[in-house]
């Protein structure tokens, strides 16, 4: 009997969002913008939602497009790690 193995994929999830916030030590605050289409009046509704996420090394700055991976908690409400930045704020 054959075993298939899945390599390389990851159950953790990750977003591209738009830090909004650096000002504590080692956390930014990630805003994530979604787009859905409205079941009914069939129009693109915008949700935004933010995300506390670990900077450990305190690159982010506001403005800066993000990429951000789930990770285990690290305090009450940060449980989420910067991965790279994608674009730096002008």
């Amino acid at each position: 009997m054959e075993e298939q193995v899945v390599q390389g994929k990851s159950s953790k999830r990750s977003f591209v969002g738009v830090v909004t916030s650096d000002k504590m030590d080692k956390t930014i605050v990630v805003q994530i913008s979604t787009k859905k289409l409205h079941k009914l009046y069939k129009k693109y509704v915008t949700s935004v939602k933010k995300y506390k996420a670990h900077d450990e090394k305190n690159d982010a700055r506001i403005g800066d497009r993000v990429k951000i991976v789930e990770s285990r908690p690290l305090s009450k409400d940060k449980c989420w790690r910067l991965v790279e930045v994608l674009e730096r704020a002008k």
